[in-house]
């Protein structure tokens, strides 16, 4: 018994019985959009989800400017105490969102929610998260949140 409890405090005492840190997390809603924020260690990831049927937000490869000015790219950014370490992606597949009307196509994501993530590298024990997107319909847009700052705590 007296090993047992001397071999738990050295895994304590040597971080190898520690587990990671769960990650931090925020949220808030704006634009019609339901923001979830988390970050661990390695990555940052925010779900979007329009609060109300039949909406998407854009492509994260839509230009900043947008298409012919039409168009809010989502974007997810770190500063503070995260640096990017790559680009950011989405866990849903661009569909091209044609109006033929305005002669324009437009990247978007499937109606509902879509995840961007973003590889991070931790620099200090505060950070901030940084977002812009806009929510549309095939007949609405929604006002475009532009650089909502999150700020999350790393523990």
């Amino acid at each position: 018994m007296r090993w047992a409890v001397l071999g738990g405090l050295l895994l304590l005492a040597c971080g190898c019985g520690r587990q990671s840190a769960p990650p931090a997390s925020a949220g808030f809603t704006e634009g019609g959009v339901e923001v979830s924020i988390s970050v661990s260690e390695s990555e940052v990831t925010a779900v979007f989800r329009p609060e109300r049927a039949g909406f998407h937000v854009y492509s994260v490869d839509l230009p900043a400017g947008g298409v012919d000015g039409l168009g809010i790219p989502t974007r997810l950014g770190v500063r503070g105490g995260l640096a990017a370490a790559g680009r950011a992606s989405a866990d849903e597949s661009v569909r091209m969102l044609d109006l033929p009307s305005l002669g324009v196509k437009l990247p978007v994501y499937p109606d509902g929610p879509v995840a961007v993530s973003l590889p991070v590298k931790r620099t200090g024990n505060s950070a901030e998260v940084v977002v812009s997107y806009g929510a549309c319909s095939a007949g609405t847009c929604l006002p475009p949140v532009i650089d909502h700052v999150t700020r999350v705590t790393l523990d």
